[in-house]
């Protein structure tokens, strides 16, 4: 299949390397020193036992130099479809999938959903339809993103663990062509499970990164540390008590109780957050997607979120703060 990365960072990176490894004709949308070293030596995937591979596939800065393609796969953050989405239409042909791998609640919620919302805009996500008009509703697969991995220098990406990537049609039906997409997946390694629901599996994530994540950017700790401090630990299953309200009343059973899903990140140990890495880094975060949605649904269903909201607006004071530091340099 010929298969477009648009963000071939670190989720991006892992899933090219594996997809052009296998066989397939993959395009990266890569930028700056990273970019530079792919196209000089090559894609470097180190997996997690050890074992390092050298992935070859077109590499390029320009969406507008790439002929269309079978699928694109949106693996840059949530925070930064809105200003590519535009430039994403060269790629399409009449059947071409756009595979949506971010965190949060996707701009596409509410479309095919068959609830009392359905056409709803997520205004957090897409506040002006940009993101909607440029890809179309019709062409998405879901998709929940579950490995780890990192950038370890230019060109180089190494899997730490975890090798899920579960698909949905968003009207939850199981198509020809998503199960062709699945296994082309499987046949690079990878786990692709069909899900029927996948708003649900977007939830079950969703449900810790809506708390840890901004604690954890706000306080500079890791998963352990907030959970093992019982005030942090309480405010997390505050915002979380809030959220499982709102699933709640969209039809969403997360099949797990609220504190094995508080042990279940306390178990991942010392880890810092994404939201704490892109903070230190001084990079935007995901949090309108992962923070701001759930509050905009909250509203949305008349249910109260005050222990959201206000980590939702400590978290964009952070981010407005942030802005007025010159991003060129180290701070």
């Amino acid at each position: 299949m010929k298969i477009c990365i648009v963000g071939a960072g670190a989720i991006g990176g892992y899933l090219g390397a594996k997809l052009a490894l296998s066989g397939n004709d993959v395009t990266l949308i890569a930028r700056g020193v990273h970019l530079e070293a792919i196209q000089k030596n090559g894609l470097k995937l180190i997996e997690a036992d050890g074992a390092t591979h050298i992935a070859t596939a077109f590499a390029t800065n320009d969406i507008s130099q790439v002929e269309p393609q079978d699928v694109v796969i949106l693996a840059l953050k949530a925070n930064s479809v809105a200003a590519i989405a535009p430039s994403l239409p060269c790629l399409y042909q009449p059947d071409t999938m756009v595979v949506t791998a971010q965190n949060g609640i996707p701009w596409w919620y509410f479309r095919s959903s068959g609830g009392e919302y359905e056409g709803t805009r997520i205004e957090s996500v897409d506040p002006d339809g940009t993101i909607e008009a440029h890809i179309g509703a019709e062409r998405v697969i879901g998709c929940v993103v579950y490995p780890a991995t990192e950038i370890v220098e230019p060109g180089v990406i190494r899997h730490i663990e975890g090798e899920r990537f579960s698909l949905g049609e968003i009207d939850a039906s199981k198509t020809e062509r998503i199960q062709i997409l699945a296994q082309t997946l499987k046949s690079a390694g990878l786990k692709a499970p069909i899900r029927t629901q996948i708003r649900t599996d977007m939830w079950v994530k969703l449900w810790g990164n809506l708390a840890f994540n901004p604690i954890s950017a706000l306080t500079r700790a890791t998963l352990e540390q907030i959970c093992q401090y019982p005030l942090t630990r309480e405010l997390a299953r505050q915002m979380m008590t809030e959220a499982s309200a709102i699933a709640y009343k969209l039809g969403i059973d997360f099949g797990i109780t609220l504190e094995q899903r508080i042990e279940g990140a306390q178990k991942v140990g010392a880890h810092k957050t994404s939201m704490l890495q892109d903070i230190e880094a001084c990079r935007p975060t995901e949090v309108d997607a992962i923070v701001g949605a759930v509050a905009e649904l909250g509203r949305l269903t008349h249910t109260p979120t005050p222990h959201i909201d206000a980590i939702y607006a400590s978290m964009k004071l952070l981010e407005n703060e942030m802005g007025k530091i010159d991003f060129g340099k180290t701070p």
